[in-house]
């Protein structure tokens, strides 16, 4: 048996309300949804210790249009070195950061302070990204300059100098250390960046070939004990019928039981180090229902499960 509490359990709320990165407003509202849905006392709920830093502070949108094939750069870059700075500081005390998003740019804030933070304390790092689409545009593949569309391959050295070396480094991770899970929208030019770059993705294919068990034992493989795992969750990930409040829903996505695997199967693992959870857009939300799955989610990650278990 084990016991069902984190080894680490304290837990830091950190509010990013901006959709700058995205061309559909109301991202900007995700983080109060989430407090409305009652993330911190579900997860007071759980044992942990929860501290909510509020909310960061960073320019508006201004809903330009694309300069040199970016939307917003300008505020999109000042977002994420605000996020790094908080997510950073908040590692730096030992804490688990949860970064309540936003739109989905801001991952390269959040995962670059988490590289940092790994490479100097020696820790190795395994992202799990769920998601429906792969985020590795690029200003020359983009069909929209949209940002949220660009974290990985911004993570992985590909775009502009001032976002890709936020974490003090380029590339800001290893493709080696990412996994991608629940992809089912790339488009044209981003597939041969995919495999260009050896990402390794489950796409919902490989979710039905394999089953959702085994595709997670994948995602999972090889991790060792003392690995910091991050998990990058985009609520889009989820069918949009489960979760209708995002704004690039796509149809043919995980069940709510699937999605419930695979955090529990991440929380066996005790791991669990970082969080984003990304892309909540409660304009579109049906009686904030997105933001009440996505907190049950988030309590499955720290333990929650019908059954004490073995390991």
């Amino acid at each position: 048996m084990h016991d069902e509490r984190p080894v680490n359990s304290q837990v830091s709320l950190i509010g990013a309300p901006t959709d700058v990165g995205a061309s559909v407003r109301g991202a900007s509202m995700g983080p109060e949804a989430l407090r409305v849905a009652n993330i911190e006392a579900a997860l007071r709920g759980r044992g942990l210790d929860v501290r909510d830093v509020g909310n960061l502070s960073g320019p508006g949108n201004p809903q330009l249009p694309p300069v040199d094939g970016y939307r917003h750069l300008e505020q999109v870059v000042a977002w994420n070195r605000t996020v790094h700075a908080a997510v950073y500081g908040e590692l730096q005390l030992g804490r688990i950061p949860i970064l309540l998003g936003g739109d989905h740019s801001l991952a390269i804030g959040s995962i670059s302070a988490v590289a940092r933070h790994c490479r100097e304390s020696g820790r190795k790092l395994r992202i799990v990204w769920f998601d429906a689409h792969s985020d590795v545009n690029t200003r020359q593949l983009t069909p929209s300059g949209n940002l949220h569309g660009m974290p990985v391959a911004c993570l992985c050295g590909n775009g502009p100098h001032e976002l890709i070396e936020i974490g003090g480094t380029v590339p800001a991770i290893q493709t080696a250390w990412l996994r991608q899970i629940g992809i089912r929208s790339v488009d044209d030019g981003e597939r041969r960046l995919v495999r260009e770059l050896g990402l390794q993705v489950i796409d919902m294919r490989g979710i039905d070939e394999m089953g959702m068990r085994h595709s997670m034992e994948l995602v999972l493989e090889e991790l060792e004990p003392e690995t910091h795992l991050h998990v990058s969750f985009d609520v889009d990930f989820l069918d949009p019928e489960v979760a209708p409040g995002v704004a690039t829903g796509v149809r043919g996505g995980p069940t709510y039981r699937e999605a419930q695997l695979c955090m529990e199967m991440i929380a066996d693992t005790q791991c669990l180090r970082s969080i984003d959870i990304m892309e909540l857009n409660p304009a579109l939300d049906v009686r904030n229902q997105t933001a009440t799955i996505a907190v049950e989610f988030i309590e499955s990650l720290f333990g929650k499960s019908t059954l004490i278990r073995g390991r």
